[in-house]
């Protein structure tokens, strides 16, 4: 029988532990989301408070600290954080897409370097990232080394793919507005790149699957090709399902893969969360009529209420409380829920900012008409 979008649903909510809180620490919390889209130093926090239960936020402060989770420039280009085991793998699979990103566009030309030797300077800037560096002083240091370019200059063009994580900078949320870099290679990159795809494959699967060949190409930014190939190599390691409207699924084995009728309890996702982003189709998680209303134009995904397992609406921070604003009527069980949510995630910005995500404000002013209540005070 063909899987419905609720079993699905379900399937991947379990995965990314938000049937229900799970007392799990934060490396094995991480590792079973995969990566945590961490855009806005918040967010993995957020993420976090969602699926362990009694979140600690001084927590993932001490496994940034000890790099026993990292955060850097990864799928699709954009922060993520991964467990340091993983990022090795996930980073030597999606390299080649991040060195296009930046190798692709026009303004490479105008350094007047060739590819080659752009990659000839990593091992001197990962040298020099031993201990943390900013912007400013990465700059300086391969301006000293090659001359200075035209604008916008080597950083700009080796930043997005040079195996980089962030630094811990301080602030409520670890990381404040000015970055800085340490070199995230510890050792002596993997050899195989056909072996890291795999294995970013079956991480995917293990925390987003069941999925498609599509699916895994739009988290990974890869190429379908690549992805395919990674598949036909795992070939009996996975299943091949019935997807809704025919489209073909594969999973791993053994993961979960409740009952369709399994309750979801509401939840106040933060922006940019996973569970949102880690599909072509996104059916499973958002309602068609809602994806562009969550997702901005330029790419910003608001914070959204999660109730029945899918995006009903959207939520942010005001004088204490949290005001959500609902897309459609919401049943008083699934208020209630929410009220519950929102005096545990009031508790925990109160101890960091009560004011989070307070620059994307002016994205509520172009959101449809809907229910708004306060929530929490």
């Amino acid at each position: 029988m063909p899987w419905s979008v609720r079993a699905l649903n379900r399937a991947t909510l379990a995965r990314q532990l938000l049937l229900e809180r799970r007392p799990v620490g934060i490396v094995e919390a991480v590792r079973q989301i995969v990566a945590v889209q961490a855009q806005e130093p918040a967010s993995p926090y957020l993420a976090l408070w969602n699926r362990i239960t009694d979140f600690d936020p001084a927590h993932l402060d001490a496994a940034y600290a000890r790099r026993a989770v990292v955060k850097a420039s990864l799928m699709r280009v954009t922060l993520h954080v991964v467990t340091a085991t993983d990022y090795p793998d996930f980073h030597h699979a999606v390299e080649r897409s991040l060195r296009a990103f930046r190798l692709s566009d026009r303004r490479f030309a105008e350094l007047g370097l060739s590819a080659d030797e752009i990659a000839d300077l990593l091992p001197a800037l990962l040298d020099f990232a031993a201990e943390p560096r900013t912007n400013a002083e990465c700059q300086a240091m391969l301006d000293a080394r090659m001359g200075i370019r035209p604008e916008p200059g080597l950083w700009w063009a080796l930043r997005p793919f040079a195996p980089l994580i962030h630094a811990p900078t301080g602030g409520p949320w670890s990381f404040g507005p000015r970055p800085s870099y340490l070199s995230g290679r510890t050792g002596a990159p993997p050899a195989d790149r056909a072996e890291s795809l795999r294995r970013l494959t079956v991480r995917y699967l293990e925390g987003f699957g069941p999925a498609s060949v599509a699916d895994i190409a739009q988290f990974t930014r890869l190429p379908r090709t690549a992805v395919r190939e990674a598949l036909t190599s795992l070939v009996g390691e996975l299943e091949r399902l019935d997807g809704p409207e025919g489209v073909e699924l594969v999973d791993r084995p053994g993961q979960p893969r409740p009952a369709e009728d399994t309750p979801a309890p509401p939840r106040l996702l933060g922006m940019w969360d996973s569970l949102l982003l880690a599909y072509a189709d996104r059916s499973r998680t958002t309602p068609p009529d809602y994806r562009k209303v969550v997702t901005r134009t330029n790419g910003d995904l608001l914070s959204t209420l999660l109730v029945d397992g899918l995006v009903a609406g959207v939520w942010r921070p005001v004088d204490g409380a949290i005001e959500a604003s609902a897309f459609h009527p919401l049943t008083e069980a699934a208020w209630a829920g929410l009220e519950v949510e929102a005096r545990s995630l009031l508790r925990l910005l109160g101890t960091r900012d009560p004011d989070v995500y307070r620059r994307y404000r002016r994205w509520w002013a172009q959101l449809p008409g809907a229910e708004v209540r306060r929530l929490g005070s």
